[in-house]
């Protein structure tokens, strides 16, 4: 009875396993539901899909094992770069009313905004050289580890292809499907991207103006911004002391009063904020910094602590260099970003 059992138990189990979806079986349930629940025709979606070409290169980058983990100082120097800031002041220069209308209507301010798309794309000099179409189809049909997710954005790839007119065989992007200057996946660029010059496209690849207002509605509509409060500030006293604070989490759910009780300087920190405590690895050691909700709002673009720091640390660096020298150097033609970095 033991060995008939356990006979049972291999088979169900092995039964289980072979029972995994091929690529075709999920395209054919992926066209099933573009027709049954969002209206498009089976001809429509299955000739798209057979214009998508199974990219080797997009599995190859997804699967490969994370590079050396970088302490914030090496983190850092990547984006903290005279050629990244001189590119954001030119950027910022060429499209200030573009940016001052943003601040005005949602409140974020021009550095945040133009950092955003320094660490991203460099001011969109580099943003991705795969077709999405190629990118979310690999993803979605061939990489079970997380197909779901990709199948979900190639919904949305086509759904907005058809809302916006764009022939999906056209957009580039980057090899997990991230698009444009500042890198929207699909079901993003549904929700947040706008038409910000009014020419009836949301364009997130070519139109700076739809660019700087879909990061900016963005920023208010998922990372909650919050107009003329601060992001961040040095956490003074803090130490290894600390510890139990830092592992709160970077979701500002603290009082200032706790950290002062604590021995941290909180002059500079609303006392009416929410805040964290966020610890950072450098080269000398600990460093330790007070998060509020505008750095979560950060983190809401990329749910990385030292993403947060750079768009910030960025952002302060372009505008203290724009306001430096922006009423002294005339404005000239450029391209968007430095190559040199």
């Amino acid at each position: 009875m033991k060995r008939l059992l356990l006979l049972t138990t291999v088979l169900l189990f092995t039964g289980m396993t072979v029972q995994a979806k091929t690529p075709d079986q999920l395209r054919a349930e992926f066209i099933d539901l573009m027709v049954d629940r969002h209206g498009f025709s089976r001809d429509e979606v299955t000739r798209t899909l057979y214009k998508a070409q199974l990219r080797r290169p997009i599995l190859e980058a997804i699967a490969r094992p994370a590079e050396k983990t970088l302490n914030w100082t090496e983190y850092r120097a990547i984006f903290l770069k005279p050629s990244r800031i001189d590119g954001g002041v030119s950027f910022w220069r060429r499209h200030a009313d573009t940016l001052a209308r943003a601040e005005r209507e949602y409140g974020v301010p021009p550095h945040i905004i133009v950092a955003i798309l320094g660490v991203e794309t460099r001011y969109g000099a580099i943003t991705g050289k795969y077709r999405v179409l190629d990118a979310l189809h690999t993803l979605g049909f061939h990489y079970p580890r997380r197909g779901k997710f990709f199948r979900e954005q190639l919904n949305h790839f086509l759904r907005f292809s058809r809302e916006e007119k764009i022939d999906p065989v056209v957009p580039t992007g980057s090899y997990a499907g991230a698009m444009g200057m500042p890198q929207f996946m699909p079901d993003s660029f549904r929700v947040y991207a706008v038409d910000y010059d009014g020419d009836g496209r949301r364009d997130i690849w070519d139109n700076p103006q739809d660019v700087i207002g879909s990061v900016a509605n963005y920023f208010v509509k998922k990372g909650n911004w919050k107009r003329g409060q601060p992001v961040t500030v040095p956490a003074g006293g803090a130490n290894a002391s600390h510890q139990g604070l830092v592992e709160a989490g970077a979701k500002p759910r603290l009082k200032p009063a706790e950290l002062a009780a604590a021995g941290i300087d909180t002059s500079d920190v609303p006392q009416d904020a929410a805040v964290s405590l966020i610890e950072f690895h450098t080269d000398d050691g600990q460093e330790y910094w007070i998060g509020m909700d505008n750095f979560y709002a950060i983190m809401r673009y990329n749910p990385r602590t030292m993403y947060a720091m750079a768009v910030f640390q960025l952002g302060e660096a372009i505008r203290e260099r724009y306001e430096h020298t922006v009423a002294r150097t005339p404005v000239t033609a450029n391209v968007a970003g430095p190559s040199n970095d």
